[in-house]
């Protein structure tokens, strides 16, 4: 499962590193050009709050095969895209269709332990994480030397393979609930009203992947600018720094576990938040951007894995949409970072985006502080 959900998240952040040699490609700017990345997760959210929700009332096994060969088809789209009008639409479908590790998650949460369920998440996040961070790596160095068309055509083939083995390798896993599709809509309202846990976790974890996708969508245009004189496979091998925080994902969830995931979500705000201290101060120094990818990831990957344990725990029969709100919220608020970053970057360089990643966090305190003091809201 840790390794399903990692190859199958790498089709939203291959671009990332790409963002240069597409917009040379088809002559656009750096603001169009993370208007595509942001289409990715946009669509991404969207594929989830229709798709996800399917979970609760079809069997498994056969939703995660067909959003497979569906996500092979939107990248086979990007390969063969011929402008940016059609390499945008081709971004938002690949986002659509990658909804596989959301429909994993929830399957292996089901599966667990509940005195394990946070660390056996960790462990599924592990996975995910380090494919969200290698993808970097992988469509930096193939877009380098081969062309970021390359890139999609050989992810394509990858979820083709991925869908015949898990075709054959997850168990069946039968629907928890008979509700008709659009009641499991109106449902989900319910339990957001219903749950401030669920409000609070889906709105922290939407500032946190915010600040994340900032960063990574603007690293490129930093790399490339005089400051270093890299290319797009230096913005790849950053990937390979984050996976040290990825590494941590178990011990975080074991840490949530024994104290609570509220304290571990603690713990990721303020890594993010010296990561962007380090941007700020040292980002123009190769070293001082090492360190700040390390808390970065560290801090994100710890308020993600302890925002779904929380979110996990609240009802059993309901968790795929559960996870629909929060992974909505989630990636609404990557789709926001992707955009705002590509634009920070564009009007006020390197310090808008640092500035931008500091506000989510103190927009992230504030919120954590206003739950505390009005629990019942």
């Amino acid at each position: 499962m840790a390794i399903a959900s990692g190859i199958t998240v790498a089709n939203l952040y291959y671009s990332q590193p790409l963002l240069v040699e597409i917009a040379e490609s088809f002559q656009v700017t750096q603001v169009s050009v993370g208007f595509v990345a942001m289409l990715t997760q946009i669509g991404y959210a969207l594929g989830m709050l229709s798709i996800l929700p399917l979970a609760d009332i079809k069997e498994k096994r056969f939703l995660i095969v067909s959003m497979l060969l569906c996500s092979a088809c939107a990248l086979l789209a990007m390969f063969f895209s011929f402008n940016i009008t059609v390499i945008s639409i081709a971004s938002f479908a690949v986002g659509f269709t990658s909804v596989v590790p959301q429909l994993i998650v929830p399957f292996a949460a089901q599966l667990a332990n509940p005195q394990e369920r946070g660390k056996i998440i960790g462990s599924v996040m592990s996975g995910l994480f380090i494919g969200i961070l290698v993808s970097r790596t992988f469509s930096g160095l193939v877009g380098e030397y081969w062309g970021w068309r390359i890139v999609y055509l050989i992810a394509a083939a990858l979820m083709i393979v991925l869908a015949i083995f898990l075709s054959r390798m997850l168990p069946l896993c039968p629907p928890t609930s008979s509700m008709k599709y659009k009641e499991l809509f109106k449902s989900m309202v319910s339990l957001t009203k219903g749950l401030p846990v669920l409000r609070e976790a889906s709105l922290n974890g939407a500032l946190m992947f915010a600040s994340f996708s900032a960063f990574w969508t603007s690293l490129v245009f930093l790399l490339e600018s005089s400051h270093y004189n890299m290319g797009a496979d230096a913005a790849g091998l950053f990937g390979l720094v984050g996976v040290t925080g990825a590494m941590a994902a178990p011990i975080v969830g074991r840490i949530a576990d024994k104290r609570s995931p509220k304290f571990t979500v603690v713990i990721g705000m303020i890594s993010v938040t010296m990561a962007y201290i380090c941007f700020i101060t040292l980002g123009f120094k190769l070293w001082g951007l090492i360190i700040g990818v390390v808390f970065l990831d560290l801090g994100v990957q710890s308020c993600q894995i302890s925002n779904q344990a929380r979110v996990h725990s609240l009802n059993d029969e309901a968790r795929n949409r559960l996870n629909t709100v929060y992974m909505v919220s989630y990636f609404s608020g990557g789709a926001l970072g992707s955009y705002l970053g590509s634009y920070s970057y564009a009007h006020f360089g390197w310090y808008g985006v640092c500035s931008l990643g500091l506000l989510t966090q103190l927009i992230a305190f504030i919120a954590l502080k206003t739950y505390k003091a009005k629990p019942h809201i």
